[in-house]
């Protein structure tokens, strides 16, 4: 109970100058694979950056993990991080395991509930959405989905049909037809 709120001032620099390092470690690791692993994240990415966050914790506040292996684990997170999306780029199978596709929530200024319910978005969502976008009334609205980071996009009207940047968004009715 004695080391509850001190242990040395040993500790204290061992905890200041770790995490220090760690932290230009991961900096200079992160700057140097890419936009990508810093970009908006889908589920993969989050898992990365959890799994980076605890890593830096552990290294930082750990007595038995040493800096290098701390600096390991994060080159080894992002060198999986940047694989697995170098991948996803090339292999079709990598994308779908790796990232969900869009989804489409409206059509045409019809809510798709059961879609809505299945994603777990609610129409209060949709209409911040919407307003953000200066429009008051869904039926001004083509098409609202749900993008694969999480962020929901609204189309106001499509230039042509079908729409091309809507080719891998399920449930978009054009994708029958082709």
């Amino acid at each position: 109970m004695d080391k509850l709120f001190f242990d040395s001032w040993e500790s204290i620099a061992r905890t200041f100058f770790i995490t220090i390092l760690a932290y230009v470690a991961m900096v200079i690791l992160l700057r140097s694979s890419g936009k990508r692993t810093l970009s908006k994240m889908n589920a993969f990415d989050f898992i990365v950056t959890v799994a980076l966050g605890s890593s830096l914790a552990t290294v930082a506040l750990s007595k038995t993990v040493t800096l290098a292996d701390g600096v390991l684990a994060f080159f080894l997170l992002i060198f999986l991080q940047y694989g697995i999306t170098w991948l996803s780029v090339r292999v079709d199978f990598i994308k779908d395991i790796v990232t969900s596709r869009p989804v489409l929530l409206l059509y045409k200024g019809k809510l798709l509930k059961d879609v809505l319910k299945k994603e777990r978005i609610t129409l209060e969502e949709i209409n911040v959405a919407v307003r953000k976008k200066g429009i008051s009334d869904l039926q001004q609205v083509e098409a609202i989905v749900l993008e694969t980071t999480g962020d929901i996009t609204v189309v106001k009207e499509f230039s042509r049909e079908p729409a091309e940047t809507m080719q891998h968004v399920k449930h978009y009715p054009e994708q029958q037809s082709r």
